[in-house]
């Protein structure tokens, strides 16, 4: 499914049309304050601890129905506010945009993993149920504005929670209008507003000052490493998504062209904006070939070394004071034609991915580039191959894939790489149940450890006792 530039604009327009401009107060200011829009994160916390208040007066049964809602317009609205994410941050491809909401409203993990444990024995009952926390605080990224609101926010309403959002400033429209939709259709059907809030001006000072706030009680964070650092010293308790640069591994014994299918459908997803996506690959040198032309059969366009090299010229900058490598903003998420075209190559319409080799040195090696290139290097032997997965992933442990029918050398990678996701023979999605087995969440919190976040994640154990009584048998 391909949508062009029109079509979203007119899709988008119509859907601006139908929303009009945020309501002004007396003073000229954006009034906010209603359906969970403000303009400063004390206004939002304030409101977000009285939504809790109503919420935790409720039964469990109301959360669920608090989140069913949720769901319901995530899937029934996923188009109109999928294309408005594409519009709005220009990464990715739109029908990925579309799939992301909608699965999100399919598969996001709700109240039936709140799980009550009970210990009985002569002395009488124990039992430990999962309680909220409160108000949390959360940053979410531009490469999954909405969606990352919507998976968080169904985890954290079931565990019993409210929530305030300083988003990404290329994705706060759709932000704000995505929990403007959700609050309005809980006021309705719930009577209770602002149980999701968004400062839909975010600032680095908005983000500081939730951070901060006295009544934010837990702080989740989906970005990379700086937001993260700030997180972890905010001096509250903090689940922290951070960044991966995940490497995948093909040894001899591998189905090359099931590895080949899996590698394009994983890297060029959203245009490998998924942090769980495949960055870079290395491929035993005695079967590299068949494994190119493999790619190649799959679909892949491959690059020469010069045409490599003028690609990096472009996409690979030089940042900071130590002046190290990073992705280009410009073709961040861009369509592998784009990153062709930069290349000086013509690729057939509808490629979704350029590939070609590098050495292991190659800044697209090393660095988490978020584009629809994929660097493959030559290695020994799978040994090798695994010491340069280690190495190049960076010790984030966030994700990492094989493509191997040898069970020793998954368990051999699996240990030695001891990453929060691993797949084998499979593509990356598949880890979070996109044609695999489990759950999906956009906040995969390696940093803290609490790996693919669910409700229980932003729960804290309470133990109820009863000494002596109750025990029956």
């Amino acid at each position: 499914m391909h949508f062009d530039e029109n079509l979203i604009r007119s899709v988008v327009a119509q859907v601006l049309a139908e929303v009009g401009p945020m309501p002004a107060a007396s003073n000229g200011k954006p009034a906010g304050g209603q359906h969970g829009i403000f303009y400063d994160a004390a206004s939002a916390v304030t409101a977000a601890r009285r939504a809790f208040e109503q919420l935790r007066e409720r039964s469990l049964a109301d959360r669920k129905q608090i989140i069913d809602i949720i769901r319901r317009i995530s899937i029934e609205q996923c188009e109109e506010l999928g294309l408005m994410e594409m519009e709005e941050t220009k990464v990715g491809r739109p029908e990925h945009k579309i799939e992301k909401l909608r699965t999100l409203g399919e598969l996001s993990p709700g109240v039936e993993f709140l799980e009550t444990k009970c210990f009985s024995g002569d002395h009488g009952l124990a039992i430990i149920e999962r309680a909220p926390f409160g108000v949390i605080g959360a940053i979410t990224p531009v490469t999954h504005s909405l969606p990352t609101i919507t998976g968080n926010a169904v985890s954290m309403i079931a565990g019993g929670n409210t929530v305030v959002v300083n988003p990404h400033p290329s994705g706060k429209r759709v932000a704000a209008e995505g929990v403007r939709r959700f609050n309005e259709a809980i006021a309705a059907e719930m009577g209770i507003d602002n149980i999701i809030c968004v400062i839909a001006e975010p600032t680095l000072e908005s983000a500081n000052e939730l951070f901060a706030h006295r009544d934010v009680a837990l702080i989740c964070v989906t970005g990379g490493p700086a937001v993260g650092r700030a997180a972890l010293n905010s001096g509250k308790r903090a689940i922290v998504a951070g960044p991966g640069n995940p490497p995948v591994v093909v040894d001899e014994t591998a189905d090359f062209d099931n590895a080949a299918r899996c590698i394009i459908q994983g890297a060029s997803y959203d245009n490998n904006l998924l942090c769980i996506a495949e960055k870079e690959v290395f491929v035993v040198d005695s079967v590299f070939d068949k494994m190119m032309d493999a790619m190649r059969r799959a679909g892949a366009v491959q690059l020469n070394s010069e045409q490599i090299a003028r690609l990096t010229s472009k996409a690979i900058v030089k940042v900071g004071d130590d002046k190290h490598d990073a992705a280009c903003k410009d073709f961040i998420g861009r369509d592998a034609s784009v990153l062709a075209e930069a290349a000086g190559v013509s690729v057939p319409s509808g490629t979704e991915l350029v590939f070609g080799e590098t050495d292991e040195h190659h800044p697209f090696v090393s660095v988490e580039q978020m584009m629809p290139f994929l660097p493959f290097v030559r290695a020994r032997d799978v040994d090798h191959a695994i010491a340069m997965a280690k190495k190049y992933e960076h010790g984030f442990r966030h994700t990492a894939m094989i493509h191997s029918r040898n069970v020793h050398n998954m368990t051999k990678m699996g240990r030695e790489m001891d990453t929060t996701l691993y797949v084998k023979n499979g593509p990356s999605m598949a880890s979070l149940g996109l044609g695999g087995e489990g759950y999906l969440s956009f906040s995969i919190a390696g940093p803290t450890g609490e790996g693919v976040t669910t409700p229980a994640t932003f729960t804290r154990e309470r133990r109820c006792s009863m000494i002596d009584e109750l025990r029956v048998v």
